[in-house]
């Protein structure tokens, strides 16, 4: 069982106005949380994975209609967590015997509580109200195969924080055993869109990346508005997170990332050659609505001694 830092008090309740609302699944493999202003959020046990977040009946996230979500392989869409490794495994060291993406995203999370805001009072109105769902993962969850591919006791906090136009992706890494040990973290949104080829992103101007579809060659973005164009797999490396990184729409913002602690980006979208040959992706031309933009913290890997702990969060505001 993982520890929380801190633990989940009961929703207060308002005699002005009703609280949000939190529902399981007939089965128990996911949650959804609803504020009482209509925006949501649904979660997925299996990874702790976000498979959807609506705002003003609008949904924000892609999730490929052929998705696997019942924790066979990771979900093609939402938010999956990729921790401890990101991409294909090393050919040595201790995270060579991983599979691609580590197995944070197809292992089943606990689900430890769910709180309001920060604020002890009840909410001023409705467009205070906000919800925290948080989740853990520790190496007692592994399977066998897992802790053999990765023998380092550990503890994970995964703490989604919904609100009336924002969604918190918060994580919390401790190294509960006696060895030290390194490791990558991502978080892999998928965003939906309109149209890819009116799409860009922003603040990424002037910083060095790994270009993925040129044989990782390195390389220094130039625009100040990036498009997409065909397959892109792009690792930005060291991305001031003073400055939010935006997604365009026709020139007009749809959303802002904020990040802590997460200083690398990748840009993604697979394009309609890769598709073709991905049996979880659909329909096959829903890359032209859908673009990846991954804040992560990859290139500088975290390492724990034992007892520490290491923080990261993005913010996503919609803007509509």
């Amino acid at each position: 069982m993982v520890d929380r830092p801190k633990k989940p008090s009961a929703i207060p309740l308002s005699p002005a106005f009703p609280t949000p609302r939190v529902d399981f699944s007939e089965n128990n493999d996911r949650i959804t949380a609803t504020l009482t202003t209509g925006e949501s959020v649904e979660v997925l046990l299996h990874g702790a994975t976000i498979i959807s977040w609506k705002c003003a009946g609008r949904e924000n996230l892609f999730l490929s209609e052929k998705a696997v979500l019942d924790g066979s392989k990771g979900v093609r869409g939402g938010i999956p967590v990729v921790f401890p490794l990101f991409g294909p495994p090393p050919s040595s060291g201790p995270l060579s015997a991983l599979s691609q993406h580590g197995f944070a995203r197809s292992c089943r999370w606990e689900f430890l509580g769910k709180s309001t805001s920060e604020s002890d009072s009840a909410p001023k109105s409705a467009s205070d109200n906000s919800v925290t769902l948080d989740f853990g993962l520790s190496a007692a969850n592994l399977t066998p195969e897992m802790r053999k591919a990765w023998p380092y006791t550990f503890g994970l906090i995964y703490s989604v924080t919904l609100s009336q136009n924002d969604l918190e992706t918060s994580i919390v890494v401790r190294n509960e055993g006696q060895e030290s040990f390194e490791f990558q973290v991502l978080l892999h949104t998928y965003f939906l869109i309109k149209d890819i080829s009116k799409t860009t992103v922003t603040s990424l101007n002037g910083r060095r990346y790994l270009d993925k579809t040129d044989q990782m060659t390195e390389k220094t973005e130039s625009q100040d508005q990036v498009s997409i164009k065909g397959e892109t797999d792009r690792l930005y490396q060291s991305v001031d997170t003073e400055t939010p990184v935006r997604v365009l729409e026709d020139a007009q913002p749809r959303f802002e990332i904020r990040r802590d602690a997460l200083n690398d980006v990748v840009v993604w979208n697979p394009g309609p050659e890769k598709v073709s040959g991905m049996s979880d992706f659909g329909p096959t031309d829903g890359w032209k609505r859908m673009l990846c933009v991954e804040p992560g913290a990859l290139m500088n890997k975290p390492r724990l001694d034992p007892g520490e702990t290491w923080e990261a969060s993005q913010i996503i505001k919609s803007v509509l």
